[in-house]
């Protein structure tokens, strides 16, 4: 049960107290557009997923990230919506918006749309208010050309970790948030196919900084959710890993390990606990570039990807490994505002184990879990 306030502006005393079962609260508690009543509401905090303020440089970036795997592994998808500044020469225009959906489906490979998606609005983030836990609420992106789509039920069952925060280069910073245990329920369409009936589990994160690409360096990014519960279940372990490689200053490296159990945040190995280990090179073949548009702008070849990655975490007696083996790539073409060459985000499914120990009890899972390596744009 949540509670929310009206308040009158010159006192700040309670007028009326709205209480919610099942999720839900009144329209005009939580909208930012609500009308304005006698006494209208007043906010403790912004809406969310991001603060109200606008997107002034060009440089100014937020952006949602979503990514999901069935259970039986049989899809996955992952996508990515994003707003930049205008920039000073036009103050108040709108934030430039992109989103892209991609799909992959097992034995057929990654399909993706262009940047321009559509999606359902208000978009759902667990960093909205309301966001309850085991609420389900609905998500749906399609590309333009009729394919992929995705039509969910997301509901949310774990919490978030704190926000982190890497800085790096003039003034530039870049500050993210993760959620575990989302889980989907719904269909999803592609050329030539239908699932109807989709259960995954996947993750949820937020974004929102100023930096350029080149001075961004490279990241990787990755999560697994146990996926052996029953359907509809939440997952009751869950990893998520960061590795920021920003090019300057030195040292400017960062990254974390996270484990969560049921629901809730265990640990947080920080980035001097945290070594990173990769091997081999996936096959280029098992590589696609997305959108397809951008195979007609002539980028440069994609960087490699590893054919493994090994995460290591340890603290005290605690310890944690992820260990992931690359199986087929989505090459994401990004252009880079501050530089000629464009910007590689790589979207890597595959399968991983992960073992450790917490509190002297031993844990060990296998599952599929998605990874982002990117990079590529700095020229020295």
């Amino acid at each position: 049960m949540q509670s929310g306030f009206f308040c009158r502006p010159a006192t700040g005393r309670p007028v009326e107290q709205v209480r919610s079962v099942g999720g839900e609260l009144p329209a005009e508690v939580w909208s930012s557009d609500a009308a304005e009543g006698p006494y209208p509401p007043i906010k403790l905090g912004p809406w969310g997923p991001f603060p109200e303020a606008s997107l002034v440089c060009v440089l100014e970036r937020r952006w949602l990230h979503y990514a999901f795997l069935a259970r039986d592994y049989s899809w996955a998808m992952v996508a990515n919506i994003s707003w930049l500044g205008r920039g000073r020469s036009l103050p108040g225009a709108t934030p430039r918006n992109m989103a892209i959906l991609l799909v992959h489906r097992e034995g057929g490979g990654w399909e993706s749309s262009q940047f321009n998606a559509s999606i359902r609005v208000p978009l759902w983030s667990a960093f909205r208010q309301p966001a309850y836990l085991g609420s389900a609420l609905p998500f749906a992106m399609a590309s333009s050309a009729g394919s992929p789509t995705v039509d969910l039920s997301l509901t949310r069952t774990s919490h978030p970790c704190t926000s982190q925060c890497s800085t790096f280069g003039p003034g530039q910073h870049f500050r993210w948030q993760s959620e575990t245990g989302i889980v989907a329920r719904g269909r999803s369409a592609w050329r030539g196919g239908l699932l109807p009936e989709i259960d995954a589990v996947g993750y949820h994160e937020r974004v929102r900084g100023y930096w350029g690409w080149p001075e961004m360096g490279g990241w990787v990014f990755g999560f697994a959710n146990d996926l052996e519960a029953a359907a509809g279940a939440a997952p009751r372990t869950a990893v998520v890993f960061t590795l920021l490689q920003p090019v300057k200053p030195a040292g400017a490296a960062t990254g974390s390990l996270m484990l969560w159990r049921e629901g809730r945040l265990r640990r947080h190995f920080p980035r001097r606990n945290v070594s990173v280990a990769i091997g081999g090179l996936l096959d280029r073949d098992s590589v696609r570039q997305v959108p397809d548009l951008a195979c007609l702008l002539g980028v440069p070849p994609a960087p490699p990807v590893p054919a493994s990655l090994v995460v290591m975490g340890r603290l005290g007696a605690d310890w944690l490994v992820f260990d992931f083996q690359c199986e087929s790539a989505a090459r994401i073409v990004i252009p880079s505002e501050t530089g000629f060459p464009p910007y590689s985000v790589h979207e890597v499914i595959g399968a991983c184990r992960i073992e450790g120990r917490l509190n002297g009890v031993p844990l060990r899972f296998d599952s599929r879990a998605i990874v982002e390596f990117a990079g590529g744009a700095y020229e020295g």
